[in-house]
């Protein structure tokens, strides 16, 4: 298990926010946490911790009057420390190529593909013929419904069809390079994670993979390391004390490593 650095930047800030609540309407979202410091400040600091495979994502849409703001703001933490994040939000074969010439390693798509709530293989193929499959990484982020995970897309407000499950994560590992998964339901809340659906991830995913939400404490992590049976990676945001939270980067770091 890695530990894999993020940062999340909404309205032109790099915040910390409760996942469900975010809407295209007003650009809202329930915040955790608001930085100070611009986005680059938090790349160039895991630059120097050597740490790779975050990722930076986007949280206000094209249309959104404070797009341009986190754009700017997505793009300066890559040119920071190129090579070092992938970069999600909005992606499309039409500008993937903007963010890599920045510096991304990867883009990270999810919305494109599930477009009005289907996956759309044409869409795959073509994402995998112009980025290429090596610098592709598939968002999964999911919402239980019944008793089911179901991708979700426009940040996180939209229901798709897909039922996340083992058939979906093999079909979908021969296009991409690595998946990023949020659980939604408990994204932002610090109050524990998803235990079924690392189970899910540790028992069929062939590509590497990267949880993230609800993250609260190491008890968490040590969970996080058995169910995923070691291969699934971790992101941790509003527990970070680096956005307010009360575990420390250095301590989290040193319990990854210790195995």
């Amino acid at each position: 298990m890695r530990f894999r650095p993020c940062i999340d930047i909404h309205n032109g800030k790099v915040k910390q926010i409760v996942g469900g609540s975010l809407t295209d309407q007003g650009s809202y979202a329930t915040e955790n946490y608001v930085a100070g410091q611009d986005a680059d400040f938090f790349a160039k600091l895991y630059r120097e911790k050597n740490l790779s495979g975050g990722h930076v994502i986007l949280l206000n849409p094209a249309d959104s009057d404070y797009y341009l703001q986190t754009k700017q703001q997505a793009l300066s933490a890559l040119r920071a420390y190129p090579g070092g994040f992938q970069a999600g939000g909005g992606m499309t074969p039409y500008n993937a190529e903007e963010f890599l010439k920045a510096g991304a390693s990867h883009v990270i798509v999810t919305s494109y593909l599930f477009f009005d709530g289907q996956l759309h293989r044409d869409r795959l193929k073509e994402l995998c013929s112009t980025v290429g499959k090596e610098k592709l990484v598939l968002d999964l982020s999911c919402k239980k419904r019944g008793q089911f995970y179901y991708i979700v897309t426009n940040r996180w407000q939209k229901y798709t069809d897909v039922c996340l499950n083992e058939e979906t994560i093999q079909e979908l590992s021969e296009f991409c390079d690595e998946f990023l998964v949020h659980a939604v339901d408990v994204e932002g809340k610090a109050e524990g994670i998803e235990e079924e659906l690392v189970m899910l991830l540790g028992r069929f995913c062939t590509v590497p993979a990267t949880y993230a939400g609800g993250v609260h404490d190491f008890h968490d992590l040590e969970k996080l390391k058995i169910l995923g049976r070691g291969k699934v990676d971790v992101t941790i945001g509003s527990s970070l004390d680096l956005f307010g939270g009360k575990m420390r980067l250095e301590d989290v770091l040193n319990y990854i490593r210790k195995d």
